[in-house]
């Protein structure tokens, strides 16, 4: 029986939240899923597309609950798809954007397990866009940084002070918890003035929406009761979004006066 089992492995990227953003390759590939691996996603409708027959695990990292560590992780996607045959590994966003995604492949690679890898929308492109938050634009951003807030060490990452002496738009994941250390990189460069906007939950039913400037923004976060998961954009373009120019407009105004 076990000799007719074809194991696969696919890492499909689930997209940042509004379960409408999942790629039709990804619908594809859970449809033929015998077992989905799935983490914390932010929209649990995505794994509907995914038959009803298939064994579906929750590998994820909720607070409280049993948390899989990455080698746990990659010795589950192995010994699934030798046991079942296909499994998909579903991740939020993209699965190779701080994701893990490119050592849960080595690792079932190193079994000369076949796998496949199905690109997710990264939230750090999405959940701007869906506030009109275009983070290259002809005459104000020629590029883009995007960073994780938190190393493997816990650490603030380095490239954020590179960063702040760059004129691109800095978009930062997984910063909630260092947005004060985020604020005087900035202002240590003379960027206090630069507009920042805080995007909770992004393209979610839940998404929470704090703008305002580096100075201000640690403020703005605590007046709405701002917290993770949230992504920090900071750039001339937050201001260049039809749905903040008003406020930007009346926030120099108010300055002025």
């Amino acid at each position: 029986m076990h000799n007719t089992i074809q194991p696969k492995v696919t890492l499909v990227g689930a997209g940042p939240g509004d379960p409408d953003l999942l790629t039709l390759k990804g619908v594809k590939a859970l449809a033929e899923a015998n077992v989905v691996l799935y983490d914390a996603l932010a929209n649990e409708e995505i794994m509907n597309h995914a038959p009803k027959t298939a064994i579906k695990l929750f590998v994820g990292k909720r607070i409280g609950a049993h948390e899989y560590s990455q080698d746990q992780i990659n010795q589950l996607i192995v010994d699934n798809a030798l046991t079942y045959g296909n499994v998909v590994r579903l991740k939020g966003g993209d699965p190779f954007i701080f994701g893990r995604g490119s050592e849960e492949i080595e690792y079932a690679e190193s079994f000369g397990i076949p796998t496949f890898v199905v690109p997710g929308i990264s939230s750090a492109i999405a959940v701007p866009a869906y506030q009109g938050i275009s983070l290259t634009k002809r005459g104000v951003s020629e590029s883009f940084w995007v960073i994780t807030g938190t190393t493997s060490d816990r650490n603030l990452s380095d490239d954020v002070a590179l960063a702040a002496q760059s004129s691109a738009t800095v978009v930062i994941l997984m910063g909630m918890s260092k947005l004060s250390q985020i604020v005087s990189l900035f202002q240590k460069e003379s960027k206090g003035e630069t507009p920042i906007a805080i995007i909770q939950n992004g393209t979610t039913p839940q998404e929470k929406v704090g703008v305002g400037t580096v100075n201000t923004i640690q403020q703005v976060v605590a007046e709405n009761k701002l917290s993770s998961p949230a992504i920090i954009v900071i750039g001339e373009v937050v201001k260049e979004s039809s749905k903040f120019k008003g406020f930007y407009e009346e926030f120099i105004a108010s300055e002025i006066r």
